[in-house]
């Protein structure tokens, strides 16, 4: 169930077709703390992605089995429809909750977003069941866009007990965003770093 339905008024060039989705069910256990309530510069890592996800999409909720923590955000948060299974459980809910078509689903803690970057994911994404970045062997799942479609995949591998989103890959028709074209819109590929442990943190983000 939706809660915390926010009347704030969006900026006209957000998209309406796509739902803005944060990931914040994660224990932390690597950081010691919730860290998606640490602070960067005087701003907490969610707030920061709050702002990016806000700029682009008209409709954002978040995931999270503890709504209290960021009823601050006054943003619409629904919890895990099945808990426990980790990111793989966060884009199924999201799938399973939102009325459009497609949610663009982040990290709480990716406090360097690229606000081009998503828009061209949106932009490319049509005729194909996910957009995920990629850089040689490695691929961003929690970087991406995933449409209902995805949702007979991911719920067959989590009735499987294969709880890696990145598995469903092979059996979904995905838009592979490759290092090159990913460059011309973060020039220093910055979007995809995320916060495990304190000394992760950047000294600064802009």
């Amino acid at each position: 169930m939706l809660t915390q339905i926010s009347d704030e008024r969006q900026p006209l060039n957000t998209l309406t077709g796509v739902t803005g989705i944060i990931l914040a069910g994660g224990k932390s256990s690597r950081y010691g703390s919730n860290k998606a309530l640490v602070e960067l510069n005087g701003i907490r890592l969610i707030e920061r992605t709050v702002t990016v996800m806000k700029a682009v999409f008209q409709e954002i909720i978040v995931i999270t089995n503890t709504p209290a923590d960021y009823a601050f955000l006054d943003l619409p948060m629904v919890r895990d429809l099945i808990e426990g299974l980790g990111p793989i459980g966060g884009v199924y809910t999201g799938l399973e909750t939102i009325a459009r078509n497609a949610g663009f689903f982040v990290a709480c803690d990716m406090p360097l977003l690229k606000e081009g970057l998503l828009r061209h994911m949106v932009d490319v994404q049509e005729g194909f069941d996910a957009v995920v970045p990629r850089m040689g062997w490695m691929i961003e799942p929690l970087h991406a866009l995933y449409t209902k479609s995805c949702l007979p995949v991911i719920k067959a591998s989590i009735d499987a007990h294969q709880y890696q989103i990145a598995k469903c890959f092979q059996g979904l028709h995905v838009r592979y965003l490759e290092k090159e074209e990913l460059l011309a819109f973060d020039p220093e590929l910055i979007s995809f770093f995320n916060i495990n442990e304190p000394k992760d943190l950047p000294p600064c983000a802009s």
